[in-house]
């Protein structure tokens, strides 16, 4: 079987909101725990409450997402600010 090669270069990676969609995300997630919480009897009986924590889950990984995303940001801005010579501004997080 012969090796493939592309036949092209890849595109670019799209940036976009990044801090807006993982923080919208986080935001779903909380909810979808907060309107699942008061159905807790019948999850527990129907052996659904994994689909609970699941939820409560995802919204614990998304603050981790968002302080994440946030220190990339950050990082890129910086970078792109010490190639093109400008004085650095300083952040609220730092």
């Amino acid at each position: 079987m012969a090796k493939w090669t592309p036949k092209h270069e890849a595109p670019e990676p799209l940036e976009g909101p990044v801090v807006a969609t993982i923080t919208g995300g986080t935001i779903v997630w909380f909810v979808l725990f907060l309107v699942q919480l008061p159905f807790y009897g019948w999850f527990h009986d129907h052996g659904h409450t994994w689909w609970l924590w699941t939820c409560l889950a995802g919204g614990g990984l998304g603050l981790i997402g968002i302080w994440y995303v946030r220190k990339r940001d950050a990082a890129i801005k910086r970078a792109a600010a010490e190639r093109t010579g400008l004085p650095q501004q300083p952040t609220s997080a730092e």
